[in-house]
């Protein structure tokens, strides 16, 4: 069964809770694809098979194939299941991992350029998720904890406190001794500690309860993946609350009964419905670097939209203009759209008729910000459908609470707005200077800001 549940997929929602600092993701092994011998294989299947090369284990039709989220689990059983015993399993991993040095997996790198994340929580107990983040943010220290439930580590600080990029490895980190995750048995035994309430890393769970979780590739089965939000959560699910979780899990995506309890039961749950945690990861990294391109980087180009398009985006920039100025506009659109700033002007230059006056009104009426380009071509032209659409903003400012930006000049040369002519309120507005329509990346900052509050206002969170 494909499907969501109740609330549709919103990535402007995700993108904007990460950039205020209010979501955690939560790794789990469907990230971890490792390039080995010149193919790509999950790390827990590549543990799983040298484990039973080393254990010995027989070609039994029922484990031969160990593959799959739970193939650690089956090497361990069958490994008991033939006299073995489970203490011998972990320091025969740790070996595995020190002995051939592996690849960064590609998604893991996408997430690390995600820099409004500053807590990762981790369920598995490898370290690639820090090799990721020391290769894609160095010089930058990382730090890294583990939950043992007999040495219990917690943060040190709040998220919006802490002095470095952490992960947390919720289900502990590899070692010689039986510290961490293998078998469901260990599962099991590490969430029964994490209830006590000596044993619960308080700081952790906290910020787990008051802000956003995204799971990507937990590969949790139903019952694991219940029990953990409800523990994360530290409520009803089913009950009101401030956060919601986002899942991004191939497992989970193809377990109706899992699906059918979130729709039914956790309402404020969003199941990603275009695939597994690759393709989620891959899309989120693109839309966030399409908002923070990397300082020094060309933007990533944009195609233009047709030029004969006329529905504006829900709450894009109004772009208005004197037609002789477009070469600039454009740069301006550009620089926008390469933020993922939707942006809007007639490309047409109609100007007339009926039913392009209502588009222009509707839209101004509908933009979410409304960018006058001054210049001195607008200086000379005294009349100009333009001049109309100022006009048209002005007023719609006249409606909006002191405070509230909706308008911003911008001059692309040195024209003043006394030469301009522009309307009087326009004077008392803070104007910016983009001399040719070059965008600088402050200002698309600043653009991307104000549009995430326009936003916030709409959905009355503001």
């Amino acid at each position: 069964m494909t499907g969501s549940t109740n609330r549709s997929w919103n990535w402007d929602d995700l993108l904007d809770f990460i950039e205020d600092g209010r979501v955690i993701p939560i790794v789990g092994p469907e990230l971890l694809r490792v390039q080995v011998d010149g193919r790509e294989i999950l790390l827990h299947d590549l543990l799983a098979s040298r484990l039973s090369e080393r254990l010995n284990l027989s070609p039994d039709p029922d484990a031969a194939n160990f593959a799959g989220p739970d193939a650690l689990n089956r090497v361990v059983s069958r490994h008991i299941q033939l006299g073995g015993h489970r203490e011998e399993i972990y320091p025969r991993i740790r070996s595995i991992l020190k002995e051939s040095p592996l690849p960064t997996p590609e998604p893991l790198r996408q997430l690390a350029r995600i820099n409004h994340f500053k807590l990762f929580v981790s369920t598995t107990f490898d370290s690639l998720l820090e090799q990721a983040l020391l290769e894609i943010r160095a010089p930058a220290a990382v730090d890294s904890l583990a939950y043992v439930p007999n040495n219990v580590k917690d943060l040190p600080a709040e998220i919006g406190q802490l002095d470095r990029t952490t992960v947390f490895h919720l289900l502990g980190k590899v070692s010689g001794a039986p510290e961490y995750v293998i078998t469901e048995e260990d599962t099991l035994e590490f969430l029964y500690s994490m209830q006590a309430e000596k044993r619960r890393p308080d700081i952790l769970f906290d910020e787990l309860k008051n802000n956003h979780i995204l799971l990507i590739g937990t590969s949790f089965p139903d019952w694991l993946a219940r029990f953990f939000i409800r523990l994360a959560k530290g409520a009803r699910l089913s009950g009101p609350r401030d956060s919601a979780e986002y899942v991004a899990d191939a497992t989970i995506h193809r377990d109706s009964n899992l699906v059918l309890f979130f729709q039914n039961f956790s309402y404020h749950t969003q199941i990603f419905p275009e695939g597994g945690a690759v393709e989620f990861v891959s899309e989120l990294a693109r839309r966030y670097l399409l908002r923070h391109p990397p300082a020094g980087a060309a933007a990533p180009a944009v195609p233009p939209p047709p030029a004969d398009a006329a529905e504006m985006p829900s709450g894009a920039v109004f772009l208005s203009y004197a037609s002789e100025d477009r070469p600039a506009v454009e740069r301006i659109r550009q620089g926008l759209e390469a933020c993922g700033v939707d942006v809007w002007y007639d490309r047409t230059n109609l100007e007339s008729g009926d039913e392009y006056h209502l588009k222009i009104r509707r839209n101004i009426k509908a933009c979410s910000l409304f960018m006058p380009i001054i210049s001195a071509t607008a200086k000379r032209r005294l009349e100009g459908y333009f001049r109309l659409e100022w006009s048209l903003a002005d007023q719609r400012a006249l409606q909006i609470a002191p405070g509230v930006p909706f308008i911003l000049p911008v001059a692309i040369d040195n024209t003043t707005a006394e030469e301009a002519k522009v309307p009087s309120n326009f004077d008392n507005l803070h104007w910016t200077f983009l001399p040719g329509g070059d965008v600088r990346p402050d200002f698309a900052n600043r653009v991307v800001s104000l549009i995430r509050d326009f936003r916030k206002r709409e959905k009355g969170l503001a």
